[in-house]
């Protein structure tokens, strides 16, 4: 078990920054704070490290140019703040990376461009483009259009999402605490800091907040959720602070200021069953003998017509559907075939096409739970 990343090859690392690190108290733009974190970016780039940043910002750098006394709390507010903050962001950062012969790229996403197929991959074929040729993609969530909340979270789940279909090795979640405590720092002397975790059990997410800073969305409970996101998909955490420009060295090395969190996973999801396990909506029902149950979840095998008993909706073949065995959830597939077809497959005795593929199931457990 290790928790920090090791060196001899080149490392994929994704750092996620929250607003209350980008910005001072009035919510402007903190070109002090901007300043340390793009030299820490840049000692990763002179390893030959591969940096993804997802950055928050937005709505904290744009609502005192609009002439909010405090951060706006209404849709409309928070996405005209962000119309405004977002070009301060990046025009910031464009200026300060010069400094460092580095190339940023801005790149805006919805809950939208996760959930279809097609701009999924193209997110993915993207940013994988722009890391090969040594440019840092600046990620954030293009609170502009989306619709009706802001839902990622103040980026924490955001920086999950794509630490893992990008599959890098590292999420260092940077933040004004250092650490996963046992209890609120500021409220209990007695409070215990975690400096390493293998397990996020519920009594640990328990003991901590979902409250977030007044310049941000996202608690620390938040920032646990992206780091069982990120574990379960194969990636190393860290939540924690850090000063100076070598703090992402220091935290790549293994000392950081902060809680490293792995999860005893034994491989990375593919790309293709992250979207059916997190992205996807489902269209439709099939439900299952216990005959397909065994044969899916123990024995790794795909779906055959042989082991349905019930279709129930109109989907369409390539569509996402739950897999249930009685009234029992047991899984998540893409489906090969539309479900008229697949009723007409049903009824011809002894045939064998694939159904659900075992590389596009995804079984109840992790993160994907019985409730989804």
């Amino acid at each position: 078990m290790f928790f920090y990343v090791q060196g001899g090859e080149k490392m994929r690392i994704t750092v996620k920054i929250g607003s209350s690190s980008l910005t001072n108290v009035n919510g402007e733009i903190d070109k002090e704070k901007m300043i340390e974190h793009v030299q820490a970016i840049a000692e990763l780039k002179k390893r030959g490290y591969e940096v993804m940043l997802v950055s928050s910002g937005a709505v904290a750098s744009g609502f005192k140019q609009l002439n909010y006394a405090t951060r706006p709390t209404t849709v409309k507010g928070k996405q005209a703040a962000a119309a405004v903050g977002q070009s301060l962001l990046i025009k910031t950062y464009i200026e300060l990376f010069h400094y460092f012969d580095i190339i940023p790229a801005q790149i805006l996403l919805t809950r939208d461009d996760f959930t279809n197929p097609k701009s999924f991959n193209h997110i993915f074929n993207t940013i994988t483009e722009l890391l090969e040729r040594g440019v840092v993609p600046i990620i954030n969530e293009n609170d502009t259009v989306s619709i009706a909340e802001l839902t990622f979270g103040d980026n924490d789940l955001l920086s999950a999402y794509v630490a893992g279909f990008l599959h890098a090795d590292q999420l260092i979640i940077l933040t004004d605490i250092n650490g996963i405590y046992s209890a609120n720092p500021s409220q209990d002397p007695t409070a215990v800091k975690y400096d390493k975790i293998t397990e996020l059990t519920p009594e640990l997410f328990g003991q901590t907040t979902s409250e977030g800073s007044s310049l941000g969305t996202g608690g620390m409970k938040s920032k646990l959720y992206a780091a069982e996101v990120a574990g379960e998909l194969g990636v190393a955490c860290f939540i924690g602070r850090g000063e100076s420009k070598d703090k992402l060295t220091d935290i790549v090395d293994g000392h950081g200021d902060g809680t490293y969190i792995q999860l005893d996973v034994e491989k990375s999801m593919t790309k293709k069953r992250q979207w059916v396990a997190l992205h996807a909506e489902p269209a439709g029902t099939i439900i299952v003998d216990e005959g397909a149950k065994e044969a899916l979840m123990n024995r790794g095998k795909s779906l055959l017509p042989v082991g349905v008993t019930r279709v129930e909706g109109d989907f369409s073949a390539g569509d996402v559907v739950n897999v249930y065995c009685g009234d029992e959830l047991i899984g998540k597939g893409r489906v090969a075939y539309d479900a008229k077809t697949l009723m007409g497959y049903k009824e011809e005795s002894g045939e064998t096409k694939e159904i659900i593929h075992r590389d596009e199931w995804v079984q109840i457990g992790g993160i994907l739970h019985g409730n989804d």
